[in-house]
């Protein structure tokens, strides 16, 4: 099968994958929205903060490694699989620890038996590593994306019926810990794996050096991503960090629909031209162009629709987030890009060019996101944060393009000057359509149905249609 084979194959499987927990999430988060309170969410949006550092800590880097390094052999896989349960086993009751200081920081005890819970749920996470990226490296994105889809409805039932019970933000907590609890068992009986009280380290020694610095990579990328949930929860009210929260992650629903379908395909393929760069450059400048062509009109859509969606999604408790959420839609397609980065930088076995980029990414953030913090406004931290990425967004292409590929931006931003013609069509648009009398739904359908369209029309007449046909029709 050729690359273009595979990449379509894959992608299909993703495709269905995440399209389908995207929908499952947002029915889910629908539900939730109007059972639990913002200050409910806040509690959760804090312990998750500290949730995703320890899923993290868990993969210790190992994941990409495992897919990256094609010689190791099932044994030597299933020697670090112990290794990952031993760290899963230390992570898992530190985690436990952690309710006192976290408790002690933003001064509610209710972080105690909280973190009990998650406790378990850090184990089961850290425990999953191995198997679940043992598939990707098989390529099997049938049963990962399947799976996962069977998990997230398990997991949102659940969240929903503990919500309706008056269990609270509990609900969430422990919904979350029988979804990792579920994956880790199918995708353990998947991959047959052994569990053994033998410790080996020689293949950990030999995925060692590819795995440390996506490790540091992974670990100054956290901070650099989840300080400003850290520092809200501390400093702000718990609601001002759920408006927050709630406004980013929905900032990151287009991710989750396009580039999080494509990003878990790019590695397991194309770590197989790790020396063809002008292959690896070819398939970036191919997915930048159609994630550019797609991410800088929805950023205008979004932007302009952001009363609508936060509305009709979540309900009017929930209006704090509108104006966050707007300043954020501006983003949208620069993380769209940014997103498939880290892969891309994988598949040439750069990982010392990606913790470089990560660096410099954590310093840009932190800087934005404390100055953005310190003017007491969640609005002016969503604004800085855009410039921030904005930053990153130059300075990792600066590493692809002129260090990686030995090009330039003039042949990346080349790519995206149809692109932004499509989205400035969008924003005049917009911007002289009138103020909409009916229901936030009616209002989003027809904003909808105005976006698509000139989307459409922008499409033919750039001449974009023909390149995005091209693509797919693509055989070699």
């Amino acid at each position: 099968m050729n690359l273009i084979d595979e990449f379509k194959k894959g992608v299909l499987y993703s495709a269905i994958g995440k399209y389908s927990n995207v929908i499952v999430q947002l029915l889910v988060q629908a539900i939730l929205s109007r059972l639990l309170t913002p200050k409910e969410y806040g509690v959760v949006a804090v312990v998750n903060v500290f949730l995703v550092f320890f899923q993290m800590l868990a993969d210790f880097g190992i994941g990409p490694a495992i897919i990256q390094n094609k010689k190791l052999t099932k044994k030597e896989i299933n020697s670090i699989f112990v290794f990952s349960c031993y760290l899963a086993v230390v992570l898992g009751l530190v985690f436990m620890s952690l309710g006192y200081p976290i408790s002690l920081f933003y001064s509610d005890a209710i972080y105690i038996p909280i973190s009990l819970v998650l406790g378990v749920c850090v184990f089961f996470y850290g425990i999953l590593v191995v198997p679940q990226n043992m598939l990707l490296r098989e390529k099997n994105f049938m049963a990962v994306n399947i799976v996962t889809v069977i998990a997230n409805v398990l997991s949102g039932i659940i969240s929903i019926v503990l919500a309706m019970a008056g269990f609270s933000y509990y609900s969430l907590i422990i919904s979350n810990t029988i979804k990792a609890a579920f994956l880790f068992f199918v995708f353990y009986f998947k991959t047959k794996l052994k569990v053994s009280f033998k410790l080996d380290l020689g293949p950990i020694k030999k995925i060692f050096s590819f795995s440390k610095n996506q490790f540091i990579f992974n670990f100054i990328n956290y901070f650099s991503g989840n300080l400003d949930k850290i520092l809200i929860g501390r400093y702000f009210s718990t609601s001002s960090l759920a408006y927050y929260d709630k406004s980013y992650q929905l900032s990151l629903y287009p991710n989750q629909i396009l580039t999080n379908v494509i990003y878990p395909v790019i590695q397991p393929i194309m770590s197989d031209y790790e020396t063809k760069m002008d292959k690896i450059k070819n398939v970036y400048l191919l997915l930048t162009r159609f994630l550019g062509t797609i991410g800088l009109s929805l950023s205008i859509f979004l932007f302009f629709s952001a009363k609508e969606i936060i509305l009709f999604l979540f309900g009017g408790q929930w209006d704090g987030s509108i104006a966050t959420f707007q300043i954020l839609a501006f983003s949208v397609w620069i993380q769209l890009i940014l997103t498939i980065t880290g892969a891309i930088f994988q598949s040439a076995n750069r990982t010392d060019l990606l913790l470089v980029s990560g660096v410099l990414t954590a310093v840009t953030n932190i800087t934005a996101m404390v100055v953005g913090i310190s003017t007491g406004k969640i609005e002016y931290v969503a604004l800085l944060l855009v410039f921030a990425f904005t930053i990153n967004f130059l300075q990792t292409n600066y590493l692809l393009m002129y260090k990686m590929f030995e090009s330039n931006y003039a042949e990346f931003f080349k790519i995206l000057f149809k692109p932004a013609l499509m989205a400035a069509s969008q924003a005049i648009i917009f911007l002289l359509l009138p103020t909409l009398p009916f229901s936030n739904f009616i209002n989003l359908v027809i904003k909808g149905m105005i976006f698509v369209f000139v989307f459409g029309i922008g499409l033919i007449l750039t001449g974009e249609m023909k390149v995005i046909k091209e693509m797919i029709a693509k055989r070699k």
